[in-house]
């Protein structure tokens, strides 16, 4: 059969090429269970333990606080040196930390193995990210998928830590060690081959000049995303009514994540990746204030529009993050992808405070105004030229 010159000079793409992405987005899908699991398990401390509004948001504190301050360095050591055993090992420490919390004796210890988890959290995205990025080929879409699999941890871990910890009480939480070593395993099968091609992926995404304004700037849209979302997560539950009521309004925050981060890709081939954002965070700004005006179960639709809104950003962060800084890729994934999840835990105890000092309703509305802000900021930036090697699609 006859082919064009384009089919005789296109690369092929084997099997094992086509699943790396899969593979790898169900890897990230096993450490971000994690992220997912923190405020699932605030109700049954509640419950089980009596903590207030400031103690429990003190735990969700605990997952981000180390995962905060030590994600840059993780991400800054990326760039010098390729560590992909850092991976499984960090996926492990995530969900050790997280099945140590039920059964910890005491504030202190619970707040350490929490701690804990955050650390394997934070271990985890600065490398996965890198990688990630020479799986995908530059690829928005497929960075979305990449981005997907977190999202989709996130989603499901509500409804994993309810069923378990409800039939089992916190004396059940060992068994949440099981998605990271899972994803662990999964993840391992393709390290090897990604390994294989770092060398030439990180010199094809290398070069150019490092935007350090443009980059602070997105690090503050991102920052005041992370307030609103990390907010809205700690305390939707509690608002709702806890128990079953909570577990659905989490599902439908986390799942609505899911279907934001996948929009998100496709709008940014569409209409570019600062227009997208800034647009997506306008539109949080009402979906938010909902949440709490909206009667009855129809706060339900206006959770998963804050959730879309908010997602649809997330994958363009870390490709924007990339590409305004093309010679440290591990530093923009440690602050783009990491910093995203977790800054928001650093406020969530003043938003505790001012539950306690008001009222949850009032405390929660406030966190409209952060959306407001990223999308001000977002307003100050342009995209950056495309890397060689990008398809951005």
């Amino acid at each position: 059969m006859n082919r064009t010159p384009e089919q005789v000079t296109a690369p092929r793409r084997d099997g094992r090429q086509a699943t790396r992405i899969p593979m790898l987005a169900a890897g990230h899908a096993g450490v971000d269970v994690y992220q997912g699991a923190v405020p699932a398990l605030v109700p049954f401390l509640v419950a089980e333990r009596g903590y207030g509004y400031v103690a429990a948001s003190g735990i969700v504190l605990a997952a981000t606080l180390l995962s905060s301050v030590v994600q840059p360095v993780f991400g800054a050591l990326a760039d010098r040196w390729r560590m992909p055993w850092l991976i499984p090992v960090s996926m492990a420490t995530a969900g050790l930390g997280v099945a140590l919390s039920g059964v910890a004796g005491s504030y202190v210890l619970t707040w350490l193995a929490v701690a804990l988890s955050g650390l394997g959290v934070a271990a985890y995205h600065p490398e996965s990210a890198r990688l990630a990025r020479i799986a995908s080929e530059g690829s928005h879409v497929r960075m979305s998928w990449f981005s997907l699999g977190g999202t989709l941890g996130f989603a499901c871990a509500p409804i994993l830590v309810t069923r378990l910890l409800s039939a089992g009480g916190l004396g059940a939480s060992p068994w949440l060690v099981v998605p990271g070593l899972l994803g662990a395993a999964l993840t391992v099968t393709v390290l090897g081959s990604l390994a294989g091609r770092d060398g030439g992926g990180a010199a094809r995404h290398a070069g150019g000049r490092d935007d350090w304004p443009a980059f602070t700037r997105l690090t503050l849209v991102i920052v005041c995303r992370s307030v609103a979302y990390v907010g809205l997560s700690a305390f939707v539950a509690l608002y709702l009514g806890g128990g079953a009521a909570g577990a659905v309004a989490l599902f439908v925050l986390f799942g609505g994540g899911a279907v934001g981060t996948v929009v998100g890709g496709r709008l940014a081939g569409r209409w570019g990746r600062v227009r997208t954002m800034w647009l997506a965070y306008a539109a949080a700004v009402p979906a938010m204030a909902g949440v709490v005006l909206a009667p009855g179960w129809t706060a339900y639709a206006f959770v998963a529009a804050a959730s879309i809104t908010l997602y649809v950003p997330f994958s363009l962060h870390v490709t924007l993050g990339q590409d305004f800084l093309p010679n440290r890729v591990g530093t923009a994934s440690g602050v783009t992808l990491g910093l995203a999840v977790s800054v928001g835990g650093l406020t969530s105890p003043l938003v505790g405070a001012l539950a306690e000092a008001t009222s949850l309703g009032l405390a929660l509305g406030v966190l409209a105004a952060f959306p407001a802000l990223s999308c001000l900021l977002a307003r100050t930036l342009t995209d950056p030229a495309p890397v060689a090697g990008q398809v951005g699609r």
